[in-house]
């Protein structure tokens, strides 16, 4: 968790920076996150694959079978990057403008977006790299390295974001860099780990069509689910971008700050999940394995939960450290509060979608997601937003439906659902079972 801190810190620190030089800017990186999700969304869904696979061969001590797992999935990963790096290069502006945006919104986001594409590949590398190390139990070594890179990260984002010392003034193009070589520095030092005798996963030729076949099985549903969500975001910031600048910009802040204050926790939890569920199963205890699902999600209520009340009482100071503009001010308050009452729906459905993908289901998180985005967040935001006229208030609602609905999807998936067997038959055909 300490490395999802940072991480939400570095991102935080992207848009501090970026307030301060204009509300188009925020929007900017906004609209340019959206494209950047997509590598993302395919080193997640690689990534969870990944944790899956070696949480359980660590468990039923297949170690073989877990290093040839991490292997695939770092050298698929690798490659899918790259066809990111063209499209930053060639359709950066092109890509923000279609969105809606102003010119000078899709002038500095496509600036943005072209730097940070070029390490597409490195970025995949790095959250494949360090969900394998995790599944296997070792959080230590991609925590060492992520905090290292974070804080080289917002070093940099400072300094050449507003030029300070001897550093040049280099604004959205200084955040962009920064980034950039965070996911290098990243992709390289978990590399070099996996190399060496630091870490138990190691590299190996790979061989066995099964264990790819595996991977591509668990993680393609997880990685549909998150371009899915991407895709998704694209017509619902055009529906806040309807509503003006202002409003587009108040959403990347008020959900910015819910993720500084509870993203660390809810991702902590995500990956804890899949990491003990997926060992019990390796084991041969699905009761167990079920347990582990059950009290990780009540921990997480507990913990985010309370945070989310707090987010609601301080949601307006904490927005007014990203911005001063009153209009955007006080949007981005109304989010950040209906970001904290949907805190306990969407820790448990993260935590419990982690649970699920330790036990090799990733279907049941994207029909939870994809259903509950465009049915909720997109469908009804527009329906209630825009052609009835209730305007961004449509908007809060959607947002807080849309967690409401996928918990209540994970939580069936998790009870009734046969991923436990399916896990143990998995196990069985590609020999990590006992």
């Amino acid at each position: 968790m300490a490395e999802q801190v940072l991480r939400t810190l570095m991102r935080t620190t992207d848009i501090v920076v970026t307030g301060l030089f204009s509300p188009a800017a925020v929007a900017a990186i906004g609209l340019a996150d959206l494209y950047a999700r997509l590598p993302l969304r395919i080193g997640l869904g690689l990534g969870g694959g990944a944790i899956a696979l070696s949480s359980q061969d660590t468990g039923s001590g297949a170690t073989a079978n877990r290093d040839e797992a991490v292997t695939q999935a770092i050298l698929v990963g690798a490659l899918a990057g790259l066809p990111f790096v063209a499209f930053g290069l060639l359709a950066g502006e092109f890509a923000i403008s279609v969105l809606g945006a102003p010119d000078r919104v899709a002038a500095m986001g496509g600036t943005y977006l072209a730097i940070i594409f070029v390490t597409a590949p490195a970025r995949h590398v790095a959250l494949i790299g360090a969900r394998s190390l995790q599944g296997t139990g070792d959080t230590r070594t991609p925590m060492y390295v992520n905090v290292v890179s974070n804080l080289l990260n917002i070093g940099g984002t400072v300094a050449l974001g507003l030029g300070l010392g001897p550093f040049p003034e280099w604004r959205i193009v200084g955040v962009g860099t920064a980034t950039a070589v965070g996911n290098v520095f990243t992709a390289v030092a978990l590399l070099l780990a996996m190399r060496t005798s630091w870490t138990a996963a190691s590299f190996v030729r790979p061989r066995d069509w099964t264990i790819t076949r595996q991977l591509l099985t668990v993680s393609a549903p997880r990685i549909a689910e998150g371009l899915a969500a991407t895709v998704a975001e694209f017509p619902f910031n055009a529906i806040l971008l309807s509503f003006g600048t202002s409003v587009n910009a108040a959403y990347q802040i008020g959900r910015r700050v819910y993720q500084q204050v509870t993203g660390p926790l809810s991702r902590g939890y995500n990956v804890a999940a899949s990491v003990v569920v997926g060992q019990a199963l390796g084991d041969g205890d699905p009761d167990r394995a079920r347990f582990e699902g059950w009290a990780t999600t009540a921990l997480g209520l507990l913990t985010v939960g309370t945070i989310g009340v707090a987010l609601v009482v301080a949601a307006e100071p904490l927005v007014r450290l990203f911005t001063s503009d009153a209009t955007t001010v006080r949007y981005a308050a109304q989010f950040a509060r209906t970001y904290g009452v949907a805190a306990p729906f969407l820790v448990s459905y993260v935590v419990l979608a982690g649970s699920l993908q330790g036990g090799s289901d990733t279907k049941t998180p994207f029909l939870a997601r994809t259903t509950g985005m465009f049915g909720f967040m997109v469908g009804f935001s527009w329906l209630f937003g825009v052609y009835l006229g209730y305007r961004v208030v449509a908007v809060y609602a959607g947002i807080l439906l849309y967690y409401v609905w996928a918990t209540a999807v994970v939580c069936a998936g998790f009870y009734w659902g046969g991923w436990a067997p399916r896990a143990a038959k998995m196990m069985a055909e590609r020999g990590s079972a006992e």
